[in-house]
């Protein structure tokens, strides 16, 4: 009888695990089940960087990786938990997408055809994704050589991303004046302690009052925090005293280590760098700016960065 054809949602994870009741699965051969506490299956986690670690520790994978299947299973293991959530978070999209396309082929056998090849299939889903994928292909391709996997880079200055064009909206003075009139107090609050800073709102909301200082603000930048231990110290000024007194002012009198919190005293990111409640209150504040003000051109909390 023929093997039962995994399901689409489990090809591209490696052989023998399987995604079910919100977990990861192994079902390892017979012959080394005992490695596996004697199960049939065995639960590997919720995340794949948990899954990544738990199968590892278990066989020792990887130390000699000769398929592009291990090399990203290595990757997937020893590289993306350190970086940033929300660049774990796009990696874990990444791998599982390049794993079903390469993962048969021998490390030194992609070549930059078979690579344009994917980028341009990827690119009709978008060519953010297909960049994205590219550029984690290739630090892959890095890695592989400081492991002693291969001597050569087979894409590096052979394959060139596909071209984005950058937003660029820029929020004028006036605007933002206007914008003021009917923000509520909180994101009055944020507003202009972004356009003192210039900080990314992950790093804006990650701000605690451990981070007022005398020196100034501290500020610890999300985005290369995780490998650098990257500081940022902002010194006093009006502006940047005045708007930290007025988020201070809307703290609720409760312990609470954030700047901006919510009721419940809880931080508006999460640890994968999502901060879905405070995107429906931006989405509550333009809906209001569009309707209520002069501003008739949406624009993003980002965009206030420029």
């Amino acid at each position: 009888m023929a093997p039962k054809p995994r399901l689409p949602e489990n090809k591209a994870l490696p052989s023998g695990w399987r995604h079910k009741h919100g977990a990861y699965y192994y079902r390892p051969p017979v012959n080394l089940r005992p490695l596996w506490d004697g199960r049939t299956e065995y639960r590997l986690g919720k995340t794949l960087s948990e899954a990544y670690r738990v199968w590892a520790d278990k066989l020792e994978l990887y130390a000699d990786a000769k398929t592009m299947a291990e090399l990203l299973d290595r990757y997937a293991l020893e590289v993306v938990p350190l970086k940033a959530p929300k660049t774990q978070e796009s990696n874990n999209i990444s791998i599982p997408k390049l794993r079903a396309v390469f993962g048969h082929m021998l490390i030194d056998a992609v070549k930059p055809k078979h690579v344009y090849q994917y980028r341009d299939l990827r690119g009709k889903q978008g060519r953010s994704a297909a960049n994205h994928d590219i550029a984690l292909l290739s630090h892959a391709f890095t890695k592989a050589i400081e492991w002693g996997l291969c001597e050569t880079h087979p894409i590096k200055s052979k394959v060139t991303k596909f071209s984005v064009k950058p937003r660029k909206r820029y929020v004028e003075d006036w605007e933002v004046k206007e914008a003021l009139k009917v923000a509520s107090p909180f994101i009055k609050s944020y507003i202009r302690l972004k356009l003192a800073t210039g900080l990314r709102r992950g790093d804006l909301l990650s701000i605690t009052m451990a981070d007022i200082t005398d020196e100034g603000l501290h500020a610890h930048p999300r985005k290369t925090a995780h490998t650098s231990g990257k500081r940022l110290v902002y010194t006093w000024s009006d502006e940047l005293r005045a708007a930290i007194e007025e988020a201070k002012a809307l703290r609720r009198k409760i312990y609470c280590p954030w700047l901006y919190h919510t009721n419940k005293g809880q931080p508006y990111i999460k640890e994968n760098g999502s901060a879905a409640g405070f995107s429906s209150i931006w989405q509550r504040f333009m809906t209001k700016v569009l309707s209520e003000t002069a501003v008739k051109d949406r624009f993003t909390e980002h965009d206030l960065r420029a």
